[in-house]
């Protein structure tokens, strides 16, 4: 793409995030698996300054940099993405930021997100399956109408002890907000996660949620009761 008045090419934008990489933070972005080193708050800042661009966003992205697709993911629209489009670029999206920023910032607000999820739900690939799921996370809180929600514990009950790391996270908050938004289920969630005990004894800075399902599940509970 030539760039226009005001529009910069994508090798200069390129350029800009490069000055920001910071071999400090790469080195701890790398420990999560995420291959790059510029500050969110930076690049934040950066997608503020664009504004949207959907032709600049594809051709962010289409470079394969982890700091590129992250600022294409902020400056694009998210309802100008077709089907096919938003399932490539997920196979395309192995770092979890660029996964995490894809599902939340595009996906949900995209017209083909319900069909996807069902898609992904479905995908043998666990970091696919674990997009289904974060998808289906959002639905439980928000619109469940429709959802087996018994039938979602029992797939959580049966697979997700085993599942890989990013696939059994994302299946723990869906089992979480089940607890959390449906009291009729509540009892069986929270069963479910004490005999599975996933993440059960996962690090959690002090003044932070345990991401274990039961305790996540209570301590949310009683926010919402006032205790």
């Amino acid at each position: 793409m030539s760039a226009g008045v005001g529009v910069p090419a994508v090798d200069e934008v390129l350029a800009e995030l490069s000055a920001l990489e910071d071999p400090r933070m790469r080195a701890v972005n790398e420990k999560h698996g995420d291959d790059h080193g510029v500050n969110l708050s930076a690049l934040r800042a950066v997608a503020k300054r664009l504004k949207t661009q959907q032709d600049l966003a594809r051709d962010l992205w289409a470079t394969g940099d982890t700091a590129a697709r992250l600022l294409a993911l902020l400056i694009c629209r998210p309802r100008a993405f077709d089907h096919d489009d938003l399932d490539t670029m997920l196979r395309q999206a192995r770092p979890p930021k660029v996964q995490d920023w894809l599902v939340n910032y595009v996906v949900k607000k995209n017209p083909h997100a319900e069909r996807l999820r069902l898609e992904w739900l479905a995908d043998p690939d666990p970091v696919v399956a674990g997009a289904g799921w974060a998808l289906t996370s959002e639905r439980v809180g928000k619109t469940p109408e429709g959802l087996d929600l018994p039938a979602l514990l029992d797939t959580i009950e049966a697979g997700m002890k085993d599942a890989p790391d990013r696939l059994q996270w994302a299946m723990n908050q869906t089992l979480a907000q089940i607890g959390i938004c449906h009291e009729a289920h509540r009892a069986r969630a929270v069963a479910i996660g004490e005999r599975l005990e996933v993440l059960k004894d996962h690090p959690t800075p002090p003044n932070c949620t345990s991401p274990f399902a039961p305790s996540w599940i209570r301590e949310m509970v009683g926010r919402q009761q006032g205790a």
